[in-house]
Formats: structure tokens, C-alpha cells, sequence
């Protein structure tokens, strides 16, 4: 399975004063961190791949620590990344063993789950990705077979 996590609440992107790149995540954010960790914990992680921005990297962190797991910084998940190239990284992770949780942003996620539907992978909830949300990517034989959606409230987030 890949689990695909946008990032947890962070705030307006005008609100903060700084590079973008550094908006942390807000209270409610830190919160949601720590539910979604707990959400993941159960499952047989074996990576943990984030885009590089704190926002990213904080959301997973509380489940890097839970299973003793290092996030990896991985600029194909950063935001305005190219669609196709953040695909080849679902696809190397879907030919792996164990599952993998990457985690990623509003306009990254979309954009795959959009390319794979195109490619003919039955999406039910297509347009949702609210921050903090999960989507769950069933891999068989080493493709992605299905997609499920985890609003951030079915986890306590």
C-alpha cells in the first residue's frame, strides 16, 4: 500500500512572513501530525518520503518516531513539482515491498491521483484532498489497483 498525506494544517500561505518553504505547521497542524502517525502506525512502513518543505516533513515526523523510520527528503514530492516525475517515484515505490507513505501538497496529489485515473484506476473521490487527508494506493503485483480516500476526521485529525 502507498499512503499518500497532504500535508497537516499550516496556515495562509499570507499570513506567513518568510519563505514559504519554512511554514510550520500551526497547533491544530502539530495535532493532526500526531493522528495521522497514529492512523499510519499499524500499517508495515517501511519508508517514509516527504517533499522538502516543513510543513511536509513535520507531518510525518510523529510517525517517523513512532516506528523508528527516518523521513526521507525527496524533491519529487515538492510543490510545482512535475506530475509525471512525482509518478515514476509512485511507481518505483509500488514495485517495493511493504508500504510507503509520501507525503506531499494540494497541487502534487491531484495531479497523480488525475493521471492515474486517466490511466484507467477507478478514483471515486477524485477532487478531494484536504490538508491532513489520506489517500490509501492499493498496489497488486506491483501496480497500483486501487484508490480510497481518508477524510482527516475518520482518523481523529
Amino acid at each position: 500500500m502507498l499512503h499518500l498525506v497532504r500535508h497537516a494544517d499550516a496556515g495562509s500561505r499570507s499570513d506567513w512572513v518568510g519563505d514559504d518553504f519554512e511554514r510550520p505547521l500551526e497547533d491544530v497542524g502539530l495535532r493532526q501530525a500526531e493522528a495521522i502517525g497514529a492512523a499510519l502506525a499499524t500499517r508495515p512502513v517501511r519508508r517514509i518520503l516527504s517533499s522538502p518543505a516543513a510543513r511536509c516533513v513535520d507531518t510525518v515526523a510523529p510517525l517517523g518516531r513512532m516506528l523508528g523510520l527516518p523521513v526521507e527528503v525527496a524533491d519529487l514530492l515538492a510543490e510545482g513539482t512535475f506530475v509525471s516525475d512525482a509518478l515514476e517515484l509512485l511507481r518505483s515505490l509500488a514495485a517495493a515491498e511493504g508500504d510507503a507513505v509520501l507525503c506531499s501538497h494540494g497541487d502534487v496529489i491531484p495531479g497523480l491521483l488525475w493521471v492515474l485515473a486517466q490511466h484507467g484506476l477507478e478514483i471515486g473521490d477524485l477532487g478531494r484532498c484536504k490538508k491532513a487527508s489520506i489517500w490509501e494506493l492499493e498496489v497488486g503485483d506491483g501496480r497500483i489497483v486501487g484508490a480510497s480516500y481518508r477524510h482527516p476526521r475518520t482518523f481523529g485529525a
